[in-house]
């Protein structure tokens, strides 16, 4: 379902929504204490937001590639098929890097074209 045509622009919205950072701390809290995962929010709120490629972050994370009938991931690729954007992901540093929200969208976009940039928050766990 390769769609070489995109652009990261097509694709994404510049920034995160608001409602990325609660889903965010509700899958971190599983991770992490809650003093940390409030340390992680607060740095993915203030992080610059930069690209990196959707192969790259499927390596780093050592996650599986859902695949593109899964009902989330389908959901997205038909979100951009229709001209909507996706929210950049949200992830943190570590061994395997931890995408903290944004699993179903890495996977999409993964489905699109893995060569194109993310737009994402990368902070140290």
């Amino acid at each position: 379902m390769s769609t070489p045509a995109l652009s990261a622009a097509d694709l994404w919205l510049p920034e995160p929504e608001e409602h990325d950072f609660p889903a965010a701390a509700d899958y971190l809290d599983l991770i992490f204490d809650a003093q940390r995962v409030r340390r992680i929010v607060t740095a993915l709120r203030q992080a610059q937001t930069l690209t990196k490629k959707a192969k790259d972050v499927m390596r780093a994370s050592q996650l599986p590639l859902l695949p593109a009938d899964n009902v989330h991931v389908k959901h997205n690729i038909r979100k951009v098929h229709a001209g909507g954007k996706l929210s950049p992901v949200l992830l943190v540093r570590g061994q395997p890097l931890v995408i903290a929200d944004g699993y179903h969208r890495v996977c999409a976009a993964y489905h699109l074209t893995e060569d194109l940039d993310i737009p994402c928050r990368l902070v140290n766990g």
